[in-house]
C-alpha cells in the first residue's frame, strides 16, 4: 500500500495511534534541551573570553533583536538554538518507533539532491520577485514598505563574522524548522486524518506562533507556512520547502546585516502581501518544475526499503 508524505507514518507496520503524541513530546523536551545547552554553553563561552558583562549583554541584546544579523554573537545564538530543531526530531521518531530521518526527508527515504537541485531556480525568482515588490512599495509608501529601520552601520569585522554564520547556519536552522513544522507535525496529523488540508494547514498555526511577530507579520510566515506544506505534500518531501525557506533567510539575514537593529522589525500589511505573491509565484515554477521532472510522492512498505521503488508519476496521493 502506498501513502501520500503526510500519511508516511502509516507506513510502519509498528504504528499505533498514540506514537506520534510521544514523537512531539520528546522531540519538544530534546528541543528545549538541545537549544538550553546550546544557548548556556555560548554565553558562558563569551562569559570566559569577554567577562560577565559580555555575557549579560550578549542576553539583553538577543532579548531585544534575537534576528539582528548586525550581531555576530546573537546570528549564532540564535540560528544554532533552532537548528537543534534537526537532531531533537529525528531523535524524538526514532525514539517512538516511527522511523529515521530519511521518511521524514523524503516518501523515498532519502533527500533527493537532483530533485532538490531543481528548486533552486525558483527559489532565485521567489527571492527576487519579494525583494523587488518590498523596493517597489518602499519607493511608494515609505513608511510601510520599508524593510529595515535607519540606525548606525555594522562594524566590517562584525559583518564578516555575521555573514559566515548566516551562511553556515541558516542551512541547518531551516532544515530544523521544516523536519519539525512539515515533517513531524505533517506526518503526525497525517496519521490521524487521510485530508492532507488539515496536515497542510494545522501545523502552520504552531509555525506562525513560534515567530515573535505582530498579527501581520505571523500573517507573513504562515503564507509561506502554507506554501512550503502544499509543496512537501505536492511533491512527496522537504526539498523545495528547504530550499526557499535556506535562500529567503540567507538573503534577509545577509540585506539586514549591515545595519545594526536594537529592535525587531514587524510584519506590516503590505510586506505580507508581498509574501503572498512571492510564494504563490513559487508554488507555480515548482509545480512547473513537478509536471516536467514527476518527483515520486507516495512510498509504501518498510521505509528503509522505499528508495528502491519504481518513479512511477502515476501514483495518485492518498
Amino acid at each position: 500500500m502506498s501513502h501520500a508524505y503526510h500519511r508516511m507514518f502509516r507506513a510502519h507496520t509498528g504504528y499505533r495511534w498514540w506514537k506520534p503524541l510521544v514523537a512531539i513530546a520528546i522531540g519538544f523536551a530534546l528541543y528545549f534541551g538541545f537549544s538550553l545547552v546550546w544557548q548556556q554553553g555560548l554565553v558562558l563561552i563569551v562569559e570566559a573570553v569577554g567577562g560577565r558583562q559580555a555575557g549579560v549583554d550578549l542576553v539583553d541584546a538577543a532579548q531585544r533583536n534575537p534576528q539582528d544579523s548586525s550581531n555576530p554573537l546573537v546570528m549564532l545564538l540564535t540560528l544554532g538554538a533552532l537548528a537543534t530543531m534537526v537532531p531533537a526530531v529525528i531523535i524524538a521518531v526514532r525514539l517512538a518507533g516511527l522511523g529515521g530521518w530519511g521518511q521524514l526527508t523524503s516518501v523515498v527515504g532519502r533527500l533527493r539532491w537532483r530533485w532538490l537541485a531543481r528548486c533552486i531556480v525558483p527559489g532565485a525568482v521567489f527571492i527576487g520577485v519579494s525583494i523587488g515588490l518590498n523596493v517597489l512599495t518602499s519607493s511608494i509608501w515609505p513608511e510601510q514598505g520599508a524593510v529595515t529601520a535607519p540606525g548606525t552601520a555594522t562594524p566590517p569585522a562584525a559583518l564578516f563574522a555575521s555573514i559566515v554564520i548566516i551562511l553556515l547556519f541558516v542551512p541547518l536552522q531551516a532544515a530544523g524548522e521544516e523536519f519539525a513544522f512539515r515533517g513531524l507535525a505533517m506526518q503526525s496529523l497525517g496519521s490521524w486524518v487521510r485530508w492532507p488540508v488539515v496536515a497542510i494547514v494545522v501545523p502552520v498555526v504552531g509555525f506562525a506562533f513560534a515567530h515573535s511577530y505582530n498579527a501581520w507579520g505571523r500573517l507573513d510566515v504562515s503564507a509561506l507556512g502554507i506554501a512550503f506544506a502544499y509543496l512537501t505534500w505536492r511533491t512527496g518531501g522537504l526539498e523545495a520547502g528547504i530550499v526557499a525557506h535556506v535562500i529567503n533567510n540567507v538573503v534577509v539575514f545577509i540585506i539586514a546585516a549591515p545595519v545594526v537593529q536594537v529592535s525587531q522589525n514587524d510584519g506590516s500589511p503590505i510586506g505580507a502581501g508581498i509574501t503572498v505573491v512571492s510564494a504563490g509565484v513559487y508554488v507555480l515554477l515548482v509545480e512547473w518544475q513537478a509536471r516536467r521532472h514527476s518527483p515520486q510522492r507516495t512510498g509504501g512498505g518498510p521505509v528503509e526499503n522505499a528508495s528502491a521503488m519504481s518513479d512511477d508519476p502515476r501514483r495518485l496521493a492518498r
